[in-house]
This record gives structure tokens, C-alpha cells and sequence, in this order.
């Protein structure tokens, strides 16, 4: 596996949808766009995309890859309402714990990054709402019976960002233990894992614009 690791971070180097990239953006509210999704305090995050999201593509590698752990890559598409017909130009912004179960910082962050710390992308779903990104596996928050999860906020064209429920895992062991949420917002979030190899593994999580959203 590793020449295929190698291979994205060649890739990450070359396209601007990487997190990695430090170019700033121009990126925020649009006037008219229409309300959706009720409060939704840390959605401004995606804003700080560090690039315009017209330069967004589907793919986003976040920055510790590469480093030890269980590497990840999280596959899907996001829907129209109907949940068939693919939705083209949607962004997502998510973020997650590192190894130890927290945010990690470096120190000189602005903005949401000192809360959500460096682990975090951005992608823009192509023409047929595909999207995929490739993290290592977030742990529970320490000392906890928390579940290991990975936030994600949306921005369709014309609509303010919202958020969906957290990407989980199925084997997580805490998850026994709580309620599912009956309407999760955006679909179920629970990914099932599939083993590539001794530290790579692979999910799929398709989302449906609008479902459970108010």
C-alpha cells in the first residue's frame, strides 16, 4: 500500500482542494441565499476554506495522513431531496479529534480552527454528487464513553451552511450503549468499515440534502 500512499500525497500537492494548500479564499455568506437548518453554532467554519471554494473538487486529504494510525477513506455521494438524483457543486466541510481524542492545534490558529483544531477539509461534490476523503480515524474524547465521530457541515448553492449528523462507526464500542438518532440529519452517518489492509480501511456514506433538515 505504500506506493498507493504516495501517490496521494503527490495528488494532494497538485490540486487546490487539499487541505494542506494555505492560499487564503474569498468565501462567505451570499445575499438572498435562503435560511436552512435552524442555529448552527461553528458552521461559519466553512468559510474558512483556505481556498475559493470555486477551486474545490471532490477529493481532500487532511493533513496527518500520512502519519501513523488508521488511515481511512471515507466515499459517497450527496442527493437531492428525492435521494436519487446526484447534486452537483455541494461543499462539505468536516473535522475530527486526532489520535489522543482531541483537537489539536499548532499554535497561531484564527478563527473556528482554535476549537476545531488542523484536522479538517473541504470538498465540492462533481457532476454525478460524487465526494471522498482520506483521514486517519478520530478517537473518543479521553476519559470518555464518548463516540469517535467526524463533524461535517453542508453548503448548497443558494442555502446557508448547515450541519448534518456526525460521521460514526459502526464497531465503535461505545455505540451499543446510546440511541441512535431515529431522524439523522442528512441520513444515517454510520459508516461500516471494510479492511484493505493491516492500517487501511475504506466506508461509504451517501447524504440526502434537506432530510431532517429544518
Amino acid at each position: 500500500m505504500k506506493p498507493f500512499f504516495l501517490f496521494i500525497g503527490l495528488v494532494c500537492l497538485q490540486f487546490p482542494g487539499c487541505s494542506q494548500q494555505t492560499t487564503a479564499s474569498q468565501n462567505g455568506p451570499q445575499p438572498g441565499e435562503q435560511q436552512v437548518g435552524g442555529r448552527c453554532e461553528g458552521c461559519e467554519a466553512i468559510y474558512e476554506c483556505p481556498v475559493p471554494f470555486s477551486e474545490l473538487d471532490e477529493t481532500d486529504t487532511i493533513s496527518d495522513f500520512m502519519s501513523a494510525g488508521p488511515k481511512i477513506e471515507i466515499t459517497g455521494r450527496i442527493l437531492m431531496p428525492d435521494g436519487k438524483t446526484p447534486a452537483t457543486g455541494v461543499v462539505m466541510y468536516f473535522y475530527h479529534t486526532d489520535q489522543k481524542g482531541i483537537y489539536p492545534t499548532k499554535g497561531g490558529e484564527t478563527g473556528w480552527e482554535k476549537r476545531h483544531g488542523y484536522l479538517r477539509g473541504w470538498i465540492k461534490t462533481d457532476k454525478n454528487g460524487f465526494y471522498r476523503f482520506y483521514t486517519l480515524r478520530p478517537a473518543s474524547y479521553p476519559n470518555s464513553r464518548a463516540l469517535a465521530h467526524i463533524h461535517a457541515t453542508i453548503k448548497e448553492p443558494g442555502k446557508s451552511a448547515y450541519y448534518i449528523d456526525d460521521f460514526l462507526f459502526a464497531d465503535d464500542p461505545f455505540l451499543s450503549d446510546q440511541s441512535p438518532n431515529p431522524s439523522p440529519r442528512g441520513g444515517s452517518g454510520i459508516l461500516h468499515l471494510t479492511k484493505v489492509s493491516n492500517d487501511y480501511f475504506t466506508g461509504k456514506r451517501d447524504i440526502v440534502l434537506g432530510r431532517n433538515v429544518y
